[in-house]
């Protein structure tokens, strides 16, 4: 049938007549209104808040993504793709879980168990598995002390409580008052109010996840916020994206400061809108060791009346100890006017077991949101302070036994070693031509690069003497953070940096490493791509 004849039907001149009915035309025009807010929203949260320069890298990045998305789907394209992703995943799983056929696997329940003997035994050989040298000092961060007696310490409170569980605090009220106490202690170092709470949890990624949560249902409850956002520069830590995926938030970040490194304030401001529930800084961020600028956070918390998180997890026992070792710090805790919630690594700088940390809110009234709680449950009413339900009171009773044992001049002393090793390592930095420390790092971590030398082939160098530093990426860099082990050998360090750095000069190193190759395709490639990768270093984990 001709064109002409189909547009002449009278099916055609009915659907004509619906389209032009005035009723539809509201429709269209509401339509357009939504499409328009949208897009509006949409470059308030990019243009206006990131700027011009920003905009246009984001949005050139997601056409690449999404150009890249349509390629990969041309079955040549695909085959090459999956073929490099499938070597990628074996290089990866060779280095991460190495297969020695000496060394037996066990993936089936022996039919009868082992003797203490044959454990023993079967411990010793697992504990001397090849690893990096972490007792000398030789890893960045990772491990923050190497103190036979507190690690005696915490094997011995282990052995006491191994059967202990918090969820039942009246079978067990040792476990329930030790927590309580080691959060009071905690609050007040952070110089929290009388009405302050606080709950442990199981690391700083989980104290960051329930801080979100807090707020959102905050935000919520209190001003009707449906669609909660958070605000954090570039450097906050990526468990706050953890939880914005987790709880369904909407995460915004904004610029850092080019030289200081400091989230930026004014990309800050832009960005507070109707939705924002949280605002997130650090003292210190991971990166560089950076303190963002606290205070004036507070200021625009205070003002908009959101929340305003201090992710300290990393700065630990050390921020809250540095000024009594002697080094100033900008203030950083509750003393700061808008400051809603900190959260702190006591498995950090404050050594004790891997396995806790603390979350601290300006008020108990806050402090509820992070609570859950059901009612009807056939089973009894329930309710839990966080993520877990059962939780190993063990790690809680090891917390509380090195904080005792530490005591406040103990954790002076050793926020004057890990702050003093930090200096002397910038120092000897700045002093090599090539090198150039990022930002104004304040307690344990110092982040550098070089104007001359491609940092990750540095970085690959010091490894191959030993040392396990930090790579960073946006912009590149590597850092060395101060721990108990790396503060004892950081003059060793500073003499390898040189070291490498005058090989460098001289010409004697000439070839590229593995970790160059590596970010350099992370710079290039597109993220989901990185994902696969990474996902596969995940899985690697998990190969007996």
């Amino acid at each position: 049938m001709p064109v002409s004849s189909i547009l002449a039907s009278p099916a055609s001149q009915m659907i004509q007549a619906y389209l032009n009915n005035p009723r539809l035309s509201n429709i269209k025009n509401l339509v357009f209104i939504v499409f328009v807010y949208k897009l509006l929203s949409f470059l308030n949260t990019t243009f206006i808040v990131h700027g011009p320069t920003r905009t246009y890298k984001e949005v050139k990045m997601y056409l690449g993504v999404l150009a890249f998305k349509y390629a990969r789907m041309l079955p040549s394209i695909k085959n090459k793709l999956d073929r490099e992703l499938g070597k990628a995943a074996k290089d990866i799983e060779d280095k991460v879980a190495p297969q020695d056929d000496n060394f037996p696997r066990y993936t089936i329940l022996p039919e009868k168990g082992f003797s203490s003997e044959v454990m023993n035994s079967e411990l010793d050989r697992y504990n001397s598995l090849p690893h990096t040298r972490w007792e000398e000092g030789r890893v960045s961060g990772a491990v923050y002390h190497h103190n036979k007696v507190l690690s005696a310490l915490g094997a011995q409170a282990y052995k006491k409580f191994s059967s202990s569980n918090p969820l039942h605090p009246e079978v067990f009220p040792g476990t329930r008052k030790m927590e309580a106490e080691v959060c009071a202690m905690v609050l007040e170092l952070f110089h929290a109010g009388s009405n302050a709470g606080a709950v442990m949890t199981s690391g700083g990624t989980e104290s960051i996840l329930m801080s979100c949560k807090t707020h959102r249902d905050w935000g919520k409850e209190v001003k009707g916020i449906t669609k909660p956002e958070i605000i954090a520069p570039t450097t906050i830590h990526a468990a706050f994206d953890k939880a914005a995926s987790y709880f369904g938030m909407k995460m915004i970040h904004v610029p850092i400061d080019p030289v200081t490194m400091q989230a930026d304030l004014k990309a800050v401001k832009r960005a507070i809108n109707k939705n924002t529930v949280l605002i997130a800084g650090s003292a210190v961020n991971y990166p560089h060791g950076v303190m963002d600028d606290i205070v004036e956070l507070g200021k625009l918390a205070k003002k908009h009346n959101v929340g305003l998180h201090v992710d300290c997890c990393l700065g630990s026992f050390v921020v809250a100890f540095a000024e009594r070792a002697g080094y100033k710090l900008p203030l950083f805790d509750f003393r700061v006017p808008g400051v809603t919630a900190i959260s702190c690594d006591t498995h950090k700088y404050g050594y004790a077991p891997k396995g806790t940390s603390i979350v601290m809110y300006h008020s108990k009234e806050l402090r509820r949101y992070q609570y859950f709680s059901m009612a009807t449950w056939p089973g009894g009413i329930y309710a839990s302070p966080s993520v877990a339900g059962s939780r190993p009171g063990a790690l809680i009773a090891g917390c509380w036994a090195t904080v005792m044992h530490m005591g406040k001049e103990g954790y002076t002393r050793e926020a004057e070693v890990i702050i003093g090793a930090q200096i002397k390592v910038r120092k000897a930095i700045e002093s090599m031509p090539s090198l150039y420390v990022y930002g104004d790092p304040k307690t344990s971590v110092v982040a550098f690069n070089s104007t001359k030398y491609n940092i990750y082939d540095v970085s690959d160098q010091m490894s191959k003497r030993g040392w396990h530093l930090s790579a960073l990426q946006n912009p590149p860099g590597v850092h060395f953070t101060s721990t108990g082990p790396t503060a004892a050998a950081s003059d060793e360090l500073i003499a390898d940096l040189r070291e490498v750095m005058q090989d460098f000069e001289d010409g004697k190193i000439t070839e590229s490493g593995s970790t160059a190759g590596m970010y350099g395709m992370a710079a290039t490639v597109p993220s989901s791509v990185i994902s696969e990768v990474a996902f596969s270093f995940v899985d690697a984990m998990y190969k007996p």
